[in-house]
């Protein structure tokens, strides 16, 4: 391979010809493996307990003080040698769930402490006079360490890596200065995608609490008054149903016609709207099943184990018989009639029936009663506000995910030398 002029091929790639090439151990002052404690031993308040699941596949600890476990602090003061602090690296040694690729991660306490190290967490104590901490966990999370760290995990029912294997997991070494250049860069993209964070988690906080003022009625917007009416579903919609088309007939499949199952909805991670489905049945598949057409802006909605997964259908449809499917008539707003049942999903849960599985029928939902504005004017006032929310929230989500690519990008730049910053 032909490497350009200022730069050399290494075990981990090529990089600067003023870089090295070390390992974790050259880096480190000492490696800890941590403590089986005995979930019999739990106490409500004490000194906090570390484990995996504060080790985030972005990079982040994830502390919160009321999901994690305590130990007595009386006994916690005879494990000086399993107690962090604020800085400590800490490293993914089991991977519970392979396919989240959690194994050999690594993270930076950012809690004060003192906190205890779970078992399967290893601490790493580093030199700070050779490596930057936020330089080793980015490198932690680049692929080349990724890939090195899967090759030599032990796999089987959980993934597994070794003290020696961490220790002697090669890394590039920049000078400490450009280390520390690369880490603030990251780290301000990190801010960044923090911030952004916090600012969807409070819109989001913001609309259910506009949701429940709106739909219940409990605040009216401007111009709007007079009593709410209390309506059963079908008098609100029509109600349908879905169907699958035998398996074994070939001629009924990948057609022209949608064909909507639950996957579907659930892929839409509660986006609004349905604007394709993976599988597609023939007009021919259509009249050898039960599965309905159902027209654009009507409501489809999962019934049948998940329950109660809602989107506005944006091309005609059919479903599997996991659905059941609402076409407003025509004094319903769509948009609203949708954010309306969003709402009821708890109550929806509540009227299920059925041994193996939970499922709600036609006939749990023709007895089922909402309260809505008696105009369809207010209604779609009302949709329109939360359409505007959702748009907002969409447009947030788009920059979050495209900063989380922008930081992927720098990360392959910055930690192989291909960018310099110094």
């Amino acid at each position: 391979m032909e490497v350009m002029a200022g730069y050399k091929a290494t075990d981990v790639g090529v990089i600067p010809i003023d870089w090295d090439v070390g390992t974790v151990a050259d880096v480190v002052t000492s490696f800890q493996n941590g403590f089986a404690f005995a979930s019999h031993g739990y106490v409500k308040s004490g000194m906090p307990i570390v484990t995996m699941a504060q080790i985030g596949l972005d990079g982040v600890f994830n502390f919160q003080s009321e999901a994690v476990n305590y130990w007595p602090l009386k006994a916690a003061s005879a494990l000086a040698a399993f107690q962090l602090v604020g800085g400590d690296i800490i490293v993914a040694m089991t991977d519970v769930t392979p396919q989240k690729n959690l194994i050999g991660r690594m993270v930076q306490v950012t809690e004060e402490g003192p906190l205890l190290l779970n078992q399967r967490v290893g601490l790493l104590r580093i030199s700070a006079e050779k490596v930057d901490p936020y330089f080793l966990r980015a490198i932690s999370n680049s692929s080349g360490w990724r890939t090195y760290a899967r090759a030599v995990a032990s796999l089987g029912v959980q993934a597994n890596i070794s003290t020696t294997d961490i220790l002697s997991g090669k890394l590039p070494l920049p000078s400490l200065q450009e280390q520390r250049a690369i880490a603030a860069a990251l780290s301000d993209v990190d801010a960044l995608i923090a911030g952004l964070e916090k600012l969807i988690a409070k819109k989001r906080d913001l609309k259910q609490a506009t949701m429940q003022q709106l739909l219940t009625g409990q605040t009216r917007l401007p111009g709007f008054s007079g009593k709410w009416v209390t309506k059963l579903l079908p008098e609100l919609a029509d109600i349908r149903s879905g169907g699958t088309p035998s398996t074994n007939d070939a001629a009924a499949w990948d057609g022209d016609i949608a064909w909507c199952t639950p996957t579907d909805i659930t892929a839409l991670a509660g986006r609004k709207y349905l604007t394709q489905t993976e599988r597609r049945i023939t007009e021919h598949g259509l009249k050898q099943s039960s599965a309905e057409v159902i027209p654009v802006c009507s409501i489809v909605m999962t019934s049948r184990a998940t329950i109660g997964e809602c989107a506005i259908n944006v091309i005609p449809t059919t479903t599997n018989q996991g659905f059941k499917n609402f076409v407003p008539f025509e004094s319903v707003d769509a948009e609203f009639f949708y954010y309306l049942l969003v709402t009821q999903k708890a109550e929806f849960i509540g009227l299920c029936s059925g041994s193996t599985f939970l499922e709600i029928g036609k006939t749990q939902l023709r007895g089922f009663a909402v309260r809505l504005p008696s105009t369809k004017a207010e209604q779609t006032a009302i949709a329109t506000v939360l359409s505007e929310m959702d748009s907002e929230l969409k447009a947030l989500e788009t920059r979050h995910a495209k900063t989380g690519e922008l930081k992927q990008g720098m990360m392959q730049e910055l930690l192989t030398g291909r960018t310099r910053l110094v």
